[in-house]
């Protein structure tokens, strides 16, 4: 599904989101706090939006996907590979933060991606992930059911494909909720969680530390 989508993928965000998931990403990237020519793992890093943005903090990235299609259509220059989150082809704790665009929801098993995550990040080290949220707002919230749930279907059948954007309000179900994916992250290794809305909460932004001491092997 996701190599079908690729090649208009960021075409299509950009017109679901008025444009507003550039500036959410950009939040993604500050969330994480670290230094210049800090080491980063962007997981399910698709057509590279949070990697471009990453370099431009004058940070090192490698961006890993499962869906070669996408990867194909990465075209940042960061070094790319194909790999599951959950089997992660890396040495514990070799990078200093991990960012993640719009992906929790589709890992089958997200407690063992998660804990791959906190594994792959070295103690001390900082996580910043953006996932669609849904407006806890009634008038909002009635606008974004009908946008999510009617319109982007028929534009991405229109642009791109239309099985993909049928599935897209459809994977919101297997979001966990905050106080769930809060502990879900505490049990797989970080410590500080915060999790916040975006724009009345059309996303979320979630960021934490890894726990252990900064200096551990």
């Amino acid at each position: 599904m996701f190599d079908a989508i690729a090649p208009r993928y960021d075409m299509v965000n950009r017109l679901m989101t008025f444009g507003l998931d550039q500036s959410w990403r950009r939040e993604t990237i500050t969330a994480l706090a670290l230094p210049e020519n800090a080491l980063l793992l962007d997981v399910a890093c698709g057509t590279g939006d949070l990697s471009r943005l990453a370099r431009r903090r004058r940070y090192r990235v490698i961006g890993a996907d499962l869906s070669r299609g996408m990867l194909a259509a990465n075209h940042t220059g960061t070094p790319l590979l194909q790999a599951d989150c959950s089997r992660l082809p890396f040495p514990d704790g070799v990078f200093d933060g991990l960012v993640c665009g719009y992906a929790l929801r589709n890992f089958t098993d997200l407690p063992a991606a998660l804990a791959e995550t906190a594994r792959v990040v070295r103690p001390g080290g900082r996580l910043a992930m953006l996932e669609v949220d849904a407006p806890t707002s009634p008038f909002l919230r009635t606008g974004y059911d009908v946008w999510f749930t009617r319109v982007v279907p028929r534009l991405g059948a229109a642009l791109s494909d239309r099985d993909a954007y049928d599935y897209l309000p459809r994977s919101v179900a297997y979001l966990p909720t905050t106080p769930v994916l809060r502990r879900l992250l505490t049990e797989a290794g970080y410590s500080g969680v915060g999790i916040r809305p975006l724009a009345g909460g059309l996303s979320q932004l979630i960021s934490a530390t890894r726990s252990g001491r900064p200096d551990s092997p």
